[in-house]
């Protein structure tokens, strides 16, 4: 994913359309949090001008990250739809997008996907089930979950339960 701006002047009177797998190997240097990162298919088109290119993609794939509670490998879906825009020169541009610009004669996507997948980890993230390998209760402590809260009285206001009950 990978075009010099003169391969892209070629393409500009009939446009660029992407769908691509790509296949991230080095994940383990883009954030302690991701476990793996499965392939990406990145699909979209491409606006090309004389200096500025705009595409508009849509990522698709999926990561594995760390449960915050139990670390257990938890798969996170993400679908990403942006619009990126590579400018040949350094000149004010106005745009609901975000802005690039080259350095060199080479426009290379990859570091913008990645970015935008970095940008899709949640500050948090849970497993689906509550007994994924984490301890249920210890000492002075035990996990409280919605189907199991009963309620349960303090043994000080007993009397005070049954005071409507006349």
């Amino acid at each position: 994913m990978k075009w010099s701006i003169h391969q892209l002047n070629k393409y500009r009177s009939k446009g660029l359309t992407l769908d691509e797998t790509v296949k991230f190997d080095d994940v383990a240097g883009w954030n302690s949090e991701i476990r793996n990162v499965s392939p990406v298919r990145v699909t979209g088109r491409a606006d090309l001008g004389a200096s500025k290119f705009t595409f508009h993609l849509h990522i698709q794939g999926t990561m594995v990250l760390p449960c915050s509670r139990t670390l257990v490998d938890v798969p996170l879906p993400f679908d990403i739809e942006t619009t990126e825009v590579f400018l040949a020169s350094e000149e004010e541009y106005e745009a609901d997008a975000n802005i690039h610009y080259l350095q060199g004669e080479v426009l290379d996507l990859l570091p913008v996907i990645k970015e935008n997948i970095l940008l899709e980890i949640p500050m948090q993230i849970f497993s689906e089930t509550a007994s994924d390998g984490a301890p249920a209760k210890g000492q002075g402590w035990q996990v409280i979950t919605e189907e199991g809260k009963a309620e349960k009285v303090d043994p000080r206001l007993a009397g005070l339960a049954k005071f409507f009950d006349k």
